[in-house]
């Protein structure tokens, strides 16, 4: 039996199927923000699809607010498979190519769920505010472990600390030291602002590709984004000293 099998095995029957109505109302949620865009969600449609009362609905998601919530840390999750899979896909490559695997895993996934995508990453969806520290922020946070960890493979704390960026303002330091630990508080304030910069490079050329910015590039899409991130992953670790090579 497998681990997620023995989980299930532990829930009671109406936990079960309490489990499978969530999946089929989020399944069918996603759908109609494919068809409509993120911002015409409506609870009163996604039931209607599903052959229930938006009051039957609620026993699930007792507000618009919750269900968004939902949507966007699923969002968030199936984007960190797209990009973890990307990575493990060619274990023996170099960390370099590893980091750009990533990207192009973040890139695809973007593109082919434009729709989810812009809901994560577009305009806020008007009078929704998610859980301070709640299920989106740490699904976000794990997609940023995995590219930090790929970003500064093989590199120490020291290393980053004596990074060559350009001097940070006493407020930015004192900012970067004091996030959470499990967020970007556990690089030094160098390594954050340069893992900041790489990720507003990446992100911004998805996000330009994704809402036709680009169109004019035609089929070469694909290569200028690898070419630019592969000219960023190597000025970025140009400017993290050797190890031994001191501050």
């Amino acid at each position: 039996m497998s681990p997620v099998e023995g989980a299930a095995a532990k829930l009671s029957l109406r936990e079960r199927r309490r489990a499978v109505a969530v999946r089929e109302i989020l399944g069918a949620a996603e759908c109609h923000i494919d068809e409509n865009g993120p911002h015409a969600l409506s609870l009163r449609a996604v039931a209607r699809n599903l052959g229930m009362t938006v009051q039957a609905l609620y026993h699930y998601f007792p507000s618009r607010d919750h269900l968004v919530t939902a949507l966007i840390t699923k969002a968030y999750g199936d984007l960190s498979d797209a990009v973890q899979e990307a990575v493990d896909a060619a274990p023996d490559e170099t960390s370099l190519q590893r980091l750009v695997l990533a990207t192009e895993g973040y890139r695809r996934w973007a593109i082919a769920n434009p729709e989810r995508f812009q809901l994560v990453y577009g305009a806020p969806l008007r009078h929704y505010e998610a859980p301070a520290e709640g299920p989106t922020t740490q699904a976000v946070r794990r997609m940023g472990t995995i590219f930090r960890r790929e970003l500064f493979d093989g590199f120490t704390a020291e290393q980053l600390r004596a990074a060559d960026t350009p001097a940070l303002s006493p407020t930015l330091r004192e900012y970067l030291e004091r996030l959470p630990a499990d967020g970007l508080g556990d690089l030094p304030p160098a390594g954050a602002s340069l893992f900041l910069s790489a990720w507003g490079h990446m992100h911004g050329l998805v996000v330009l590709e994704v809402f036709g910015h680009t169109a004019f590039i035609g089929d070469h899409q694909a290569e200028i984004f690898r070419m630019a991130m592969l000219t960023m992953v190597k000025d970025i670790r140009g400017r993290i000293p050797p190890a031994g090579a001191g501050s």
